[in-house]
Formats: C-alpha cells, sequence, structure tokens
C-alpha cells in the first residue's frame, strides 16, 4: 500500500501514452460513457491500491484458472499494479507458517503474514471468495490446518470492507449443492453479512472478473442487480446479443446437435440453450480474449451463472414457456408463403377496387 496505480504504473516502466491507453480501455469494459475517461485516468492517479484477501473453499479452482487468463487487463497488471493481493492460497509467492495465520504460529511467538494484513487493514480491504462453504457435519467437510473452513470464512469476513463471490459456488452454492447435497453446502453470503457482488459463472468470463475488481477498486459498489451482480456484466440476456438471434426470430432451429440445422449454425433453442433466460455476458465479451463461447462452439448455454442450473432439469431438453415464432423449414417454403401473402393482397386489393368501382357507378346513377 501506499502506492497510487500511476505510481505503480511508472515503477513497471508502462508509459504515460500505455497508460492512458489502459485507462480508456478499462472505461469501457466498466460500462462506463466516454466521458468518464478522464476520472478514471484521476482515480488511477490519485488512489491508492487496494489490499485483497482471497480465500478458497468448496471448488474445482476453475474461477481462479479464469481469472488469470484475462486479456483485458491482463491478470498480471490488475494484480501488479492495481491491487496487492496480500493472501491467497492458489496464487502465492510465499508459503509455510509465516504466510499463515494464528493457531501454531500464535503459540511459537510467530505471527503470520495474514495477522499483520487483517490488523493493519482492517475494514480496508476487499474479501474475495471462491467456492461453497460446507456448514454439514459442522463443516468438516472442508477442513484447513486442523478447523473447519467455514471458521476463517466468518473471522475474515468480519473485518472485510467489501465482499465478492468469485464464481457459481460461492454465488449459488455451486454443483455440491445440487440435490441432495450431502455436504450442506451453501452460497457465502448464507454465512457472513457484508456488502457483497456476486459474479457468478461456472467459471465467469475473465474479464468479467477482472472488470468487477477493476470497478470496485476505482470507483467502489458498482451498480448492481436484484441478485447483487454487476449491472454492466449481467444487465442482459444472452439471447439479446447472440449472433444467432436472428435465427431464432425467424423460426430456424436445430433439432439434432448434428442434423443440417446444425451445421448451418442455426438456433440451438430446442435442444436446451437457456441463452433466452439467462443474464450474463458471454454473447458480446465472450471467453478468453473474445475467442468464442459454448454457444459459438455448437453447444446450447446451460445457464451456468443462473442459482440452481444444476438442478433446472436435463441441459439438452428445451425450456418450456418460452414463445416461438413460425417456422421457416427452407427457402422455397418461405417464398410460397411470401407468394401466398402477396397473393392474398392482391386479392383483397381487387375487392376493394371492385366495391369502389361498384360505388361509383351508384353514384353516377
Amino acid at each position: 500500500m501506499g502506492k497510487t496505480y500511476w505510481e505503480a504504473f511508472k515503477e513497471a516502466g508502462i508509459s504515460r501514452r500505455e497508460f492512458l491507453k489502459f485507462a480508456t480501455y478499462i472505461t469501457g469494459l466498466m460500462g462506463l460513457a466516454p466521458s468518464m475517461v478522464p476520472k478514471v485516468v484521476e482515480a488511477l492517479e490519485t488512489k491508492e491500491r487496494i489490499p485483497v484477501i482471497w480465500l478458497h473453499g468448496l471448488e474445482c479452482t476453475g474461477c481462479t484458472e479464469s481469472f488469470i487468463r484475462s486479456k483485458a487487463p491482463y491478470a498480471s497488471d490488475l494484480l501488479l499494479n492495481v491491487i496487492t493481493l496480500e493472501y491467497d492460497e492458489t496464487l502465492p509467492a510465499a508459503a509455510g507458517i509465516l504466510y499463515e495465520k494464528n493457531g501454531k504460529m500464535v503459540r511459537s511467538g510467530l505471527i503470520g503474514h495474514l495477522d499483520k494484513v487483517v490488523e493493519e487493514y482492517k475494514g480496508k480491504y476487499i474479501l474475495i471468495y471462491e467456492g461453497g462453504v460446507p456448514l454439514g457435519n459442522d463443516g468438516r467437510y472442508c477442513i484447513v490446518a486442523g478447523r473447519p473452513y467455514k471458521e476463517d470464512v466468518i473471522e475474515l469476513a468480519k473485518n472485510a470492507a467489501v465482499l465478492i463471490s468469485i464464481g457459481t459456488c460461492a454465488s449459488w452454492g455451486g454443483i455440491q449443492a445440487a440435490r441432495p447435497n450431502p455436504t450442506d453446502s451453501v452460497a457465502v453470503d448464507a454465512l457472513v453479512n457484508k456488502p457483497l457482488i456476486k459474479v457468478p459463472g461456472c467459471p465467469p468470463i475473465p474479464e468479467v472478473i477482472t472488470g468487477t475488481i477493476l470497478q470496485l477498486a476505482l470507483f467502489g459498489m458498482p451498480p448492481l442487480d436484484d441478485q447483487g451482480r454487476p449491472k454492466q456484466f449481467f444487465g442482459n440476456r444472452i439471447h439479446d446479443t447472440c449472433y444467432r438471434r436472428a435465427f431464432f426470430n425467424a423460426g430456424q432451429f436445430v433439432e439434432k446437435p448434428d442434423d443440417d440445422a446444425a451445421k448451418k449454425g442455426w438456433c440451438l433453442y430446442k435442444i436446451g440453450c437457456r441463452g433466452p433466460t439467462t443474464y450474463a455476458s458471454c454473447g458480446n465479451l465472450r471467453w478468453f480474449g473474445g475467442i468464442s463461447y459454448p454457444i459459438q462452439s455448437g453447444a446450447p448455454c446451460i445457464g451456468c451463472a443462473d442459482k440452481n442450473f444444476w438442478d433446472k432439469g436435463p441441459f439438452f431438453q428445451r425450456e418450456k414457456g418460452i414463445v416461438l415464432p413460425n417456422v421457416e423449414v427452407d427457402a422455397d417454403k418461405v417464398g410460397i408463403a411470401a407468394a401466398a401473402v402477396t397473393a392474398g393482397a392482391l386479392a383483397v386489393h381487387a375487392v376493394a377496387a371492385g366495391i369502389r368501382h361498384a360505388g361509383k357507378k351508384d353514384d353516377e346513377h
């Protein structure tokens, strides 16, 4: 701490030009108007880097794997120039007794780095939590350093300024919370009461993770929806930004994953795509630098950012309650339909013309 973002950039050898390009880019990433670029530059020049503690519960580490693949900004830029990652059980430079917290260290007269961070930045640090929290059997389904992990979560959340739940496990309980949920896994906000930002996804898009952290570090809490998710990343359905939307509107659907319609790239709704009901940025940001996303690769969206998506029925079964347009099977039938409409219009016109003509004759008589 003690350094502003701009000072950290200069120490890293980044030019003023690159710094301004970075500020311009992240302005768009955070969903801000171009007129806000000067405000972003000012924040980067004046605000101190914020300390972060990142915890890992019941998880596959997929969210961290996604995070380190962020392209804009690069995860390395965020870690080295924007935040100070004081503690992380997956990406630490340090290890061992001096890195950890209390317990044996207290008895031996040693104070761990995590203890120092909590004491020095009490009420100021961001707590990022990844994974579900198991409550079953007194939390014994996740034991770290001899005690239930839920105790660490509760203790470290007490002194945090803000909590970010990264991924569907932390936000909604995760796959391990699927019926019958033998470990009694829950979302982190079921355990602690703190200002919370939810970033669901299995895993979330890399730039959604870094963009949310950037927004919080520079301007505080971002605008959230009624589920606690950042509106700039969860404000639209995947359906709204999907490049296959035109096929949906035309009623052109894939019936089987290997049929001719699939080869043509038609809409995947009938084979289970949950794009019409899932709010996420997959359709516009896509994944790993905009390379692709499941729908683009031919796989229907399974709604992994949704609450309880794992218990919402078979993934390849179409959702009910979505009104479908008329189906256009091929160009010939579309042409026939258009011709029929034209013929009908001509017939109506002829009848109307006849009525007008007859009316004119009556007037003449």
